[in-house]
């Protein structure tokens, strides 16, 4: 049996913007539970969770942190996550592991974008959400107002579970034991407002508490409090302060006593593919039951090698099982099994269901496999978590020749660590592109391939990842005939293009009756379409969202092989797109600028000379958020725009929205620039 029932554990996520001290009230909670004697210091880089060096440079997390302790027979795993919006790929990628989110709020700024987007995601994947309002001793006059301004932001819903008392210096609790007093609003009343939320869901509690008036005891309200929290029904708010420690045990003991353990939360999101389509499928916490878990994390140690941070949902995993990863057919036998502490490893003999653990030396397993023990689940899988896109890029090439395979060995590991990167060949400009959430999160990948792999590089700016498409419905025809004296090649091709809705992608259809191209030739034809749709048609972007249907041809017994109809599909295919309007997409970026006020003048007339489009513009006390889409190639050098035009106070995110068709001008100049190098190619 595992060595922790599931009732016992409590997996929780604080996340939150940078600067609202996730880290250091980590640190509060491992000293409060007796883990570590002292908290460690972001500052003087002794924190249990950032210990890499890019961390203790930076002073802020850049990767997820899995940490544990124990409160009141309950074992609670916290997970520090990064609060930069460059490196918000590794803190989402995470999140699938625990059922509650904490999101941490620093008191002195308030709701932010980040908090916004946080919550929205947490909401979406139906995960339990918890408003921690951190740092009250620094702002302690201004608590109300923020109080009202989270309720505002995400809804009535979000009541606050305590309350701070004594100008921050200590919280009184509204749930448990509603009898202390606080700096503003009523205890009593809070108390009232948390009970009427929560009975909503249960009629037969809201009779006893309305019609007759019984007044209700938390254990009573256990189980609709759970119900309102997975049904979001119910936001908790809780006050804190790491570095005093107000509110820190308080906190523990919401932790262990109201947040959901892994029988209550919403269940995961995990489908099944089998003869019937793609359904739904609920993992049991069963310790008997077969194993299913979950990898939401991959790390690179040098000393255990490739290492992959697991939660299990069902079954038991010890030492000497054999797991599938994924849909593979050869099992691999776990060896090495931990329990994170930061970067610490703890030897563990079995993980249960809603435990979080590491397996090292598993070569087979990247992030968001599933792991099982049985053929019959190797078609299960998680919904795939949605990630930032990353729209940042630098074209990248090995300094000293020679290099280039290190490069390349080094940028793999770094993908598979952080899901917020991705390394790109542009087939057309024959760059290496390394991609990212932001100018930041780009700047630490370069850093970690000098100092960790010791790998230079240089680097420019790539060029922008321009798309083309096509307007309208347009046949195109290739005879390919080659003689050579020996045998021939001989394939004659006719298709249809048209256009796809935006984002569709690509799809590759047959008509073929009478078997005038035969089945085995078929593919070669979508070959050379493909190959075709890579290399662009009108300025060497690849093109998308293009439905290809083959209707006709003609074979020749002896000369039809595959590279003919290759090659009659690649020109059959550019034949009709240049009937088919073509047109070139631009990449769009949704654009999030958080700045004091007196600024919004100059930020707004910069976006429209940048031709972008403000869609939503906030106030929030002496600051503005102005949300906008802008054109990708218009932003490259925006930091220091930003900066110039806040003096350094502006802070902004930004992620890939969608394509849309480029200004003509623009389009004209990519089409001239591209018509010389298809001249020397030619």
């Amino acid at each position: 049996m595992p060595e922790r029932s599931p009732e016992r554990i409590r997996n929780i996520a604080l996340t939150g913007p940078a600067g609202s001290g996730k880290t250091t009230l980590a640190e509060a909670l491992l000293t409060a539970a007796g883990v570590v004697n002292g908290a460690g210091s972001v500052e003087r880089g002794s924190t249990i969770s950032d210990t890499t060096p890019e961390e203790k440079a930076l002073q802020h997390s850049i990767t997820a942190s899995v940490m544990g302790l124990e409160w009141k027979d309950t074992w609670i795993d916290l997970i520090d996550t990064p609060g930069y919006a460059d490196f918000q790929g590794a803190a989402l990628s995470i999140l699938p592991a625990v059922e509650t989110v904490a999101v941490v709020i620093n008191a002195r700024v308030g709701v932010d974008a980040t908090t916004r987007r946080i919550m929205q995601w947490a909401e979406a994947r139906g995960l339990c959400r918890l408003i921690i309002v951190n740092q009250i001793d620094t702002a302690p006059s201004g608590l109300a107002i923020l109080l009202e301004e989270i309720r505002a932001a995400f809804g009535p819903q979000c009541l606050p579970l305590n309350l701070p008392a004594s100008s921050a210096e200590r919280v009184s609790d509204c749930f448990f034991a509603p009898d202390g007093e606080a700096d503003f609003s009523s205890v009593a009343e809070t108390h009232e407002m948390l009970v009427d939320q929560v009975v909503e869901l249960d009629e037969e509690l809201m009779a006893l508490y309305l019609e007759q008036g019984e007044e209700l005891n938390p254990e009573q309200l256990h189980e609709p409090f759970e119900a309102a929290l997975r049904d979001g029904h119910l936001v908790p708010v809780c006050f804190t302060s790491a570095i005093t420690g107000a509110g820190v045990s308080e906190l523990l003991d919401i932790f262990s006593r109201l947040m959901p353990n892994p029988l209550e939360g919403n269940p995961s999101p995990f489908l099944r593919q089998d003869a019937e389509g793609t359904r739904e499928y609920q993992a049991l916490p069963d310790p008997d039951a077969h194993v299913l878990a979950h990898v939401v994390k991959i790390e690179h140690d040098p000393f255990l090698g490739k290492m992959a941070v697991f939660r299990v949902h069902q079954g038991t995993v010890t030492r000497d099982t054999r797991l599938f990863a994924g849909d593979a057919r050869k099992p691999f036998r776990v060896g090495n099994l931990f329990r994170l502490q930061g970067r610490q490893h703890l030897d563990v003999s079995r993980c249960g269901p809603g435990e979080i653990c590491a397996l090292a030396k598993v070569d087979e397993v990247t992030f968001d496999t599933v792991l099982h023990d049985s053929h019959d689940e190797d078609h299960i899988h998680l919904r795939p978590v949605e990630l930032p896109a990353p729209v940042f890029g630098l074209a990248i090439q090995a300094m000293r020749h020679g290099d280039e395979q290190k490069l390349w060995e080094a940028l793999a590991k770094m993908v598979e660590e952080d899901p917020g990167l991705r390394v790109e060949q542009d087939s057309a400009t024959q760059e290496t592109v390394l991609r990212g959430l932001g100018e930041l999160h780009l700047r630490m990948a370069l850093e970690r391939l000098n100092q960790r792999y010791r790998v230079e590089v240089e680097t420019s700016p790539p060029s922008i990842a321009y798309r083309e498409t096509i307007t309208g419905v347009a046949e195109g025809h290739c005879r390919h005939k080659k003689q050579t004296g020996g045998a021939g090649q001989f394939g004659e091709v006719f298709l249809r293009v048209e256009p796809l809705p935006r984002g569709a992608g690509f799809e590759f259809m047959d008509t073929i009756r009478g078997g005038v191209i035969p089945g085995s030739l078929l593919p070669a034809v979508e070959k050379g379409v493909r190959q075709a749709m890579a290399s662009g048609a009108i300025a060497g972007y690849p093109l998308q969202d293009v439905r290809v249907t083959v209707h006709d041809g003609k074979t020749h017994p002896v000369d039809s092989k595959e590279i003919a109809f290759v090659i009659a599909g690649r020109k059959a295919f550019l034949d009709a797109v240049h009937k088919a309007g073509p047109i070139v997409l631009e990449p769009m970026a949704e654009l999030v600028v958080e700045a004091p006020g007196n600024a919004m003048g100059d930020i707004t007339a910069d976006l429209s000379a940048s031709r972008g489009r403000i869609q939503d513009t906030r106030s929030m006390s002496d600051q503005i958020s102005i949300q906008a889409v802008v054109p990708l190639a218009e932003i490259a050098d925006y930091p220091n725009r930003l900066n110039a035009m806040t003096g350094g106070s502006g802070t902004y995110t930004l992620q890939f929205s969608h394509y849309e068709p480029a200004p003509e001008n623009v389009q004209r100049q990519l089409m001239q620039d591209y018509r010389p190098h298809k001249e020397e190619e030619a």
